[in-house]
């Protein structure tokens, strides 16, 4: 069989035939021809980078939609055209990239918001009476303050050069223009040689601009880093409110206080009451009628504070248990209160105190001027803070939150066991004074007893002592009679200690927020200072990523541990207008995964009785 078909192939007629047929051309149909042109194209764009895939190319050719078409539509993989150059191509990707890139973030926005949104307070920050009858106050109050005429008369343009030239933010209607005098501002001669013999000649970016606005009236969120000069902003203006009112009408018995200032901490308020006691005692030695000022806290007999109510009282500084306390006896009311100042407003806010401050709110019987001043201050506690306000202006120098530059941040990896010993090294790198921050009251009284065995000059202060030996010591510090203080987060918040050289920070806080307070105490009033961190393995990873961060923006070295601790990807840029956290300010996260809004409230609880919670502690108000 094989062999008669071998003979029929090399017969005479089969070599004519091939003969014949040696110019021929097989007919390849049309279907084949357009998918090879397809697939030599397709490999043409691979070589230039616009297709990825084979796969990709061999989907494309089985596709019956034809290839103009496929190319139109955005939602569509991308489809080679031949009649569009590769550029054009090319860009179409890149808008396509684009869009599903920005789409991204804003779901990751959404996400954001519904957050903030599940975590806001319902209720606003009133008194349970306003929100009952539905009173809302739309016009701020009216005083008989007002700029020189040469300052009213400046153009918009000159007011906003000026703000831009000291970076001051502003926010709201109407907005008073800043002022860079204090003779300016119409303060009398004998407070402005007051403010001279504490070495204040100019007004600080927070008080050309806070001051006006104070002065005029207007209710206000005030923010600028700490040393900064907010005490001033609000202390000022009330005690020329107060003489004021002196004049024209002088105070009675049992009559006031017109302006209350309520402070988080005893030491707090108490050196607010100094600060105003000072400048009280200018004023009346410059021909004005002298101003009563009462100090309303715990560890001070309640008799001392009645016998000046009963002379009547023009300036209260307090703190919110001993004043609620005395509210609720009736040992006076705030029927002619007309100014309210929280200092510290978003810790006392933050740590669970908004019924405290409506409770207070209820015992005002008309509007008032209400002023809120922090160096920490979140957009959650902004926004929640604003429904308490009328017409407010946010003031705002830097960034909420931010480290103040003048302070050189130095982060040290110690163990446990070796940070008592390494302190001693520690407190050789600059001349006393020096303060040492540490978070548990026990490791307070072990650093004060070391230091003393050690021949130190060290004082402590923390929750657990009572009032008149915490002010002993804060005094004999204050006054240099001692080098080193040793506390908790009570000498945290507010305090100015005057040339303080060096913080160190024993323990590194819970809270970024108390971290930037704490290093706060030094490099205050244009001065420089060094604030040193111990860090170790057993810190909270979140609230390192927070610290790291906070040191990229400040400038300043950043230790190899922290190096190798990666925040998530684009966790301290801004997205959407909103730098880190929008709920606790954090440049190391954002608001999805804050560990403070999952573990706040549990980590109290938790540490109740082992850390000094001055604010969480109703005792010490």
């Amino acid at each position: 069989m094989s062999k008669r078909s071998f003979v029929r192939e090399e017969s005479p007629e089969s070599d004519l035939d091939e003969d014949d047929d040696k110019d021929y051309v097989a007919y390849v149909p049309l279907k084949h021809r357009r998918k090879e042109k397809l697939t030599t194209i397709q490999k043409l764009l691979q070589k230039k980078g616009v297709v990825s895939s084979q796969d990709e190319c061999e989907n494309r050719s089985r596709s019956a939609t034809p290839v103009p078409n496929a190319v139109d539509s955005p939602s569509d993989s991308p489809v080679v055209n031949s009649k569009i150059s590769l550029l054009d191509q090319h860009n179409t990707l890149k808008k396509q990239a684009e869009v599903v890139k920005e789409t991204a973030k804003d779901i990751q926005l959404k996400e954001e918001l519904k957050i903030l949104e599940s975590v806001k307070e319902m209720r606003a920050l009133k008194s349970v009476q306003d929100l009952a009858q539905g009173i809302a106050y739309e016009k701020a109050l009216k005083t008989g303050w007002q700029p020189p005429k040469c300052i009213r008369e400046r153009s918009q343009q000159v007011n906003d050069k000026i703000r831009f030239h000291l970076r001051i933010d502003v926010e709201g209607t109407d907005i008073p223009p800043p002022i860079r005098s204090f003779r300016d501002m119409k303060f009398p001669r004998s407070l402005v040689m007051g403010l001279k013999k504490k070495g204040i000649k100019n007004p600080t970016p927070i008080q050309t601009q806070g001051l006006p606005v104070v002065l005029s009236g207007r209710d206000m969120i005030g923010i600028a880093f700490t040393g900064s000069g907010k005490t001033l902003v609000f202390t000022l203006p009330l005690l020329m409110f107060c003489i004021e009112q002196e004049t024209k009408l002088p105070f009675e018995q049992n009559e006031g206080p017109y302006g209350l200032i309520v402070c988080p901490s005893r030491e707090l308020a108490r050196q607010t009451h100094q600060v105003m006691t000072y400048y009280g005692k200018h004023l009346e030695a410059g021909g004005l009628p002298p101003l009563r000022i009462v100090l309303c806290m715990g560890g001070v007999p309640a008799k001392e504070t009645l016998s000046t109510i009963r002379k009547g009282c023009h300036i209260m500084v307090a703190t919110p248990g001993r004043l609620m306390d005395m509210l609720d006896k009736k040992m006076f009311n705030l029927a002619v209160c007309r100014y309210l100042c929280l200092d510290e407003a978003d810790r006392m806010i933050d740590l669970g105190f908004e019924e405290d401050v409506r409770t207070i709110f209820s015992y005002f019987k008309g509007q008032r001027q209400t002023l809120l001043f922090s160096a920490t201050m979140p957009k959650k506690i902004q926004n929640f803070a604003r429904s308490a306000l009328v017409c407010p202006i946010t003031v705002n120098v830097g960034r909420a939150g931010a480290a103040s530059l003048d302070v050189k941040q130095e982060v040290e990896y110690v163990k446990d066991e070796a940070k008592v010993v390494h302190l001693l090294g520690c407190l050789q790198k600059t001349p006393p004074p020096v303060l040492i921050f540490a978070q548990k009251k026990k490791d307070v009284d072990d650093i004060h007893e070391y230091l003393l065995l050690k021949g130190v000059e060290a004082v402590a202060i923390h929750g657990g002592k009572d009032q008149e030996e915490r002010s002993r010591a804060v005094d004999l510090f204050q006054h240099k009679k001692k080098d080193v203080l040793v506390a908790t987060d009570i000498a945290s918040k507010g305090l100015d200690f005057e040339d303080i050289k060096h913080v160190v920070n024993y323990d590194m806080p819970d809270d970024i927020e108390n971290y930037v307070h704490r290093i706060g105490r030094t490099g205050r009033s244009g001065r420089t200072g060094i604030a040193t961190t111990f860090i170790n393995k057993s810190c909270d990873q979140s609230v390192l990523l927070d610290l790291k961060a906070l040191l990229i923006e400040a400038g300043q070295n950043v230790p190899p541990m922290l190096e190798e601790i990666g925040p998530s990807e684009g966790s301290y840029l801004e997205l959407g207008g909103e730098r880190g956290c929008t709920y606790c300010g954090g440049l190391g996260h954002r608001i999805t995964e804050c560990p403070k809004l999952e573990a706040i409230r549990s980590k109290q609880i938790n540490n109740l009785g082992r850390q000094d919670y001055l604010a969480n502690n109703a005792a010490d108000y």
